[in-house]
């Protein structure tokens, strides 16, 4: 199944994303949290890439396990980081061999230690540049990619954010995924703005449920995400009370999902953090409302 079909805002989908376990316990304990969550029917799944090399391969292996016990379509994801264009030739053949149909398409992360993304000698520095090459290698995946309704941490500007999205596009993107977001306006905004800039795929929003308080500090400094003045408050006061921060993260996700499905998204991409019970509880309380 190619996800662009699935991507509907008349009968939008769920989707999860988990990353590859260090550990063969770790990977034990993830493939339990997708049997708890198979149950909730997701349009597809997705698997982060590693920055180290073991973890690339689980990406693989994981992927190729959902799909194949499962019967969930799942994803992988590719990066640029450390890789030359014959490696992720072969890797993008491991992911076909296997029969998954869908690959989401980053540059990835500079390596710890490094400022600036440097790509390696045979490498891409450029997202768009791994989408062409997938293009022109002719595999049949369908692609998706990221897109940054605050802007990335790494651009001058959110116009010079959607030039590089609609690059992205152009080079044969079929839809994108948000980073996280707090606050629906800056969605909303976004889309708007890439429709006139003329990006017409899929633009999928991503959303992380609040369940740590210290979690949810450094993630929002690592990527520069904002969280609404009220919500920060709210946190503030029951960052010592872990139910009850969850209670807090799970609520506020909640009304995020609900005023996102009422405006017509094809579909929401909860960043799970290989944990089921919070996305459990907001997609089980959607469900009952629909």
């Amino acid at each position: 199944m190619k996800i662009r079909n699935c991507l509907n805002p008349s009968q939008p989908c769920f989707s999860f994303e988990f990353f590859p376990p260090k550990t063969d316990a770790g990977v034990a304990s993830l493939l339990r949290t997708v049997e708890e969550l198979a149950p909730l029917n997701p349009g597809f799944v997705s698997v982060t890439y590693g920055a180290g090399g073991s973890t690339r391969d689980r990406t693989v292996e994981l992927v190729t396990h959902i799909k194949q016990h499962t019967g969930i379509e799942a994803m992988a994801h590719l990066t640029c980081v450390g890789h030359t264009r014959d490696e992720l030739r072969d890797v993008l053949r491991r992911l076909a061999a296997a029969r998954i149909e869908n690959v989401l398409v980053l540059r990835g992360d500079p390596p710890q230690g490094q400022q600036t993304f440097e790509p390696v000698p045979g490498g891409f520095r450029y997202a768009e540049e791994l989408v062409r090459f997938v293009r022109e290698e002719d595999f049949n995946f369908c692609l998706g990619g990221a897109c940054y309704p605050e802007g990335h941490v790494e651009t001058a500007s959110r116009e010079d954010d959607l030039k590089h999205l609609k690059a992205k596009v152009d080079a044969g993107m079929d839809f994108v995924v948000t980073q996280l977001f707090f606050d629906n306006a800056f969605y909303f905004d976004f889309v708007e703005r890439a429709r006139r800039a003329g990006i017409n795929v899929p633009i999928v929003p991503g959303i992380m449920p609040i369940t740590n308080y210290e979690q949810v500090q450094r993630f929002t400094r690592m990527c520069g995400a904002t969280v609404p003045m009220r919500l920060a408050l709210q946190m503030e006061r029951v960052k010592d009370q872990p139910d009850a921060v969850v209670q807090l993260g799970v609520a506020h996700a909640t009304v995020q999902c609900m005023e996102l499905l009422a405006r017509g998204v094809p579909g929401i991409h909860f960043y799970t953090l290989n944990k089921s019970p919070a996305t459990r509880m907001i997609v089980s309380a959607l469900r009952a409302r629909s």
